[in-house]
């Protein structure tokens, strides 16, 4: 038994319980404990968790196992359903049901104690934010058939050892055993497990056994309402279930058809007519199955459904039961279209997996993507999976276009962004308005356009077409494997790519370009301070793209997905791109599993001043650099001085224009020491501060300025201003970053300044693409091999054919 609690993650936990899994007194003494744990003791406490749910004006705090738990200030008017996953966060009265496969081990006979504990841990977690937990659960007749079977064992050996020998135990055979027996036999041990689990946490847990008469019989109906409303005013958690020792064999579902006739069949049922008669705000439906899928899971082509419709049961199929328990999926989905009906959400999803079931509960009510969510709202738009699905169709057909008709429709789109220049910008003033007040400065000006920025993006555009006339399809190598059999490498696009951006409208015309360009779809992502901008920008690409009929290529999400579900759609998206801040690539890059993530975390460009430079040049780049748009990835952060110039017209003038310029200055731990008054010291040597604000520390070579790049910066973009050639060469073979520049300033380090049209970022990484990525970032490779009637055994030792490897020449590429 500990063992399966060990590999279920839950060491600690079973560290307190296995003193009880040991002892056969627990259950004798539980009644008087779990009245003398009752209620939780509220404390108050000042070190909150700022990313959870705020006190409400009690401003009280519960405690279980020294963390403290805000109390959520929950409260909603029952009556409808959530319409969308995100609403249910605010779920304040929630059911968990518990399968009978999600309860019992694989073997079927016992519980599956590291899954119980889990999910014990996580209903507690809710319970302490203030929400009103119920469980509703299976496992009876497993606990009891392990009991059953141990005592039916027990009493066979001792019989067989006194009359015939020890040689034939091996024989023996433990009958059939009657479940509703099982269900007698595991009742009581069941509850006792839950009780001695949520003690664990200072919650009490109270058993209420149910049959169908309960809920048809008016009085007992008002009795149980009675009952369950005054344990949830006590905080006490219901765990309630059929009783299964008296229940009637199972019939087949034939009154499951309104909102007003519901029989209790099985705990599917129960769970449902349980959340409409409480008034219940959410009712999470925990199996063996990631949710509901439309053919049986496991056939090729099934996929998980992630919302479900009422009428949507028509188009699918459904399989077998699980292992264990009475009611199949079909029996799932009615109870929960009945709920659904009654004003209570439901969410289906897997409570089995080792991956998920340890937060699978708090994921569904965070509003994660997890499982099937039931709604009655049908979005007016795609989904973001059927996006995906027309990105990668459409990015398909975008490839089989040839490249002038794929450069005509960027020339399109950039005639487009000047010819509709008054409506965008109206739509930007809509956004700019919206903002004011609720974002920095510095994100103000990202999000700000204007004419100006309008024709930069045209021109830049018209650049992406010209290069794009043989970037799809150029041949990269030629090789003569043998006599006729000839291998080429040539480019393809990536496939479908997800771009998320923030505050940065005038990413979405450049981004799609350099898409069409190269031929991959486009999903993306804006933010929402954007929403108006993005909007008709996107519907300008689609134009542009309809000339030629790929007008799904460049899908624009605007559904209410996290960017965490986004990153989860690895059968969709072949490559992730974030451009906004450090916080939001650093969080994509967590999230994403299983795709690629192109990009920087960062930008901490470095400029180190060397000891024998120009006063005006350094001057020049060092304003240019840092002032001329300091919000920009690729704007001036720390500037290092060579010790040398301290207290020279150099470095009085280069700070006395910072001052004109208004911008503060952090001095590093060695510049500090220099001065009698210095400013504030730096609190961090790797900072990114996006605004006019900037690190000045001293080193006294060029070699220490390297290190203290290699240690503090991000791989972005440095620079070295100096008038020794040698010196320069020397920092740029050393300096291990995507950009190295000489003399020049920092804000280079863009596409469309390096002459790639545009970019769809900056990349660090050192693997594919590397620096500003423009048109040939977005591409990737394959082989064509041709022969004629080749196989690989003409090539053996005793073979006809002999490898040649010859290289053949490549076509010339169209550089105009």
């Amino acid at each position: 038994m500990l063992s399966q609690i060990c590999r279920s993650g839950c060491q600690s936990f079973t560290q307190r319980l296995l003193p009880w899994v040991q002892s056969t007194t627990l259950s004798r003494s539980l009644g008087s404990r779990c009245l003398r744990s009752s209620l939780c003791t509220h404390v108050p406490s000042s070190n909150m968790d700022e990313d959870r749910v705020q006190p409400s004006a009690t401003g009280h705090v519960r405690s279980w196992s020294n963390i403290p738990f805000i109390t959520v200030p929950l409260s909603r008017t029952h009556g409808k359903s959530f319409a969308h996953r995100s609403e249910l966060k605010h779920a304040k009265r929630i059911v968990v049901k518990l399968g009978s496969a999600v309860v019992t081990r694989g073997d079927e006979c016992g519980l599956a104690l590291g899954r119980l504990a889990s999910i014990v841990e996580q209903v507690s977690v809710l319970q302490n934010q203030g929400r009103e937990m119920m469980l509703v659960t299976s496992g009876a007749v497993a606990f009891g058939k392990q009991r059953l079977r141990h005592e039916i064992l027990l009493s066979q050996s001792v019989r067989q050892a006194l009359h015939s020998g020890q040689n034939q135990l091996k024989e023996m055979a433990i009958p059939v055993l009657e479940a509703r027996a099982c269900a007698a036999a595991g009742q009581s041990g069941l509850m006792a497990l839950y009780e001695a689990m949520f003690t664990q946490y200072s919650i009490c847990a109270a058993q209420i056994l149910v049959t169908n008469l309960d809920f048809h019989d008016e009085q007992k109906r008002r009795n149980l309402n009675g009952t369950l409303h005054e344990l949830l005013r006590m905080n006490i958690v219901p765990i309630v279930n059929t009783n299964d020792a008296v229940v009637p064999p199972a019939e087949p579902n034939s009154d499951l058809q309104g909102v007003n006739v519901i029989s209790v069949k099985d705990n599917d049922s129960l769970a449902a007519r349980l959340a409409v008669e409480m008034k219940t705000d959410l009712l999470i439906v925990l199996s063996d199955v990631e949710g509901l899928f439309d053919s049986p899971p496991g056939s090729d082509d099934a996929k998980l459904i992630d919302i479900f419709y009422p009428g949507d049961q028509q188009s699918v199929t459904f399989g077998t039961k699980s292992r264990v328990g009475m009611g199949g999926m079909e029996a799932k989905v009615k109870a929960a279209l009945w709920a659904l009906q009654g004003g209570t959400s439901v969410v289906i999803a897997n409570g089995t997996h080792p991956k998920v079931s340890g937060h699978v509960i708090t994921d569904i009510v965070e509003g994660k993507k997890v499982g099937t969510f039931f709604s009655e709202v049908k979005p007016a738009g795609p989904t973001v999976e059927q996006q995906g699905e027309m990105a990668r169709s459409g990015g398909r057909m975008l490839a089989t276009l040839e490249p002038e008709q794929r450069a005509e429709i960027i020339h399109h789109l950039a005639d487009l962004l000047t010819d509709q220049r008054d409506e965008i910008l109206l739509a930007n003033k809509k956004d700019l308005e919206e903002a004011e007040g609720r974002l920095a400065a510095p994100l103000l000006k990202r999000l700000s356009l204007s004419t100006s920025k309008l024709n930069s993006l045209a021109i830049g555009l018209r650049q992406i077409a010209a290069s794009s006339q043989d970037s799809v399809g150029r041949v990269l190598r030629r090789t003569r494997i043998a006599k006729n059999l000839e291998l080429e490498q040539v480019t393809v696009p990536i496939g479908v790519l997800l771009v998320i951006f923030e505050s940065r409208p005038d990413c979405l015309p450049q981004v799609a370009a350099l898409a069409i360009a190269s031929g991959n779809g486009l999903l993306l992502k804006g933010g929402k301070e954007a929403s108006h901008s993005n909007r008709i920008l996107h519907l300008l690409t689609q134009e542009a793209l309809s000339i030629h009929g790929v007008k799904e290529a460049v899908q624009l999400v605007n559904t209410r997905e996290e960017v965490e579900d986004l990153c989860r759609l690895d059968k969709m998206i072949d490559l992730i791109i974030p451009r906004g801040s450090s916080q939001l690539v650093r969080d994509i890059q967590k999230a994403a599993k299983g795709i690629p993530v192109m990009g920087h975390s960062e930008g901490i460009c470095h400029m180190y001043v060397d000891s024998e430079s120009s006063v005006d040049k350094a001057t020049r780049l060092v304003r240019d650099s840092k002032c001329e748009y300091p919000a920009a990835c690729n704007a001036l952060e720390t500037l290092l001085i060579h010790r040398d110039l301290l207290r020279t017209p150099l470095f009085d003038q280069i700070i006395d224009m910072l001052r004109v310029e208004q911008v503060k200055i952090h001095a590093g731990p060695k510049f500090a020491s220099y001065l009698t008054f210095s400013p504030s010291e730096v609190k961090s040597l790797r900072t990114e501060y996006g605004d006019l604000e900037l690190c000045i520390e001293v080193v006294d070579s060029v070699q220490e300025a390297i290190d203290h790049i290699h240690k503090y910066g991000s791989s972005h973009t440095d620079v070295i201003v100096t008038e020794n050639e040698k010196t320069a060469e020397f920092f740029l073979q050393h300096v291990d970053s995507a950009c190295v520049f000489w003399n020049a300033s920092t804000r280079f380090s863009d596409g469309y300044r390096f002459g790639l049209g545009a970019e769809v970022g900056i990349s660090t990484s050192r693997i594919h693409a590397r620096g500003p990525v423009g048109l040939e970032g977005l591409l990737t490779t394959k082989w064509l091999l041709r022969g004629q009637d080749h196989v690989v055994s003409d090539f053996s030792e005793h073979g006809s054919l002999k490898y040649l490897h010859e290289n053949l020449p490549v076509p010339q590429r169209n550089t105009n």
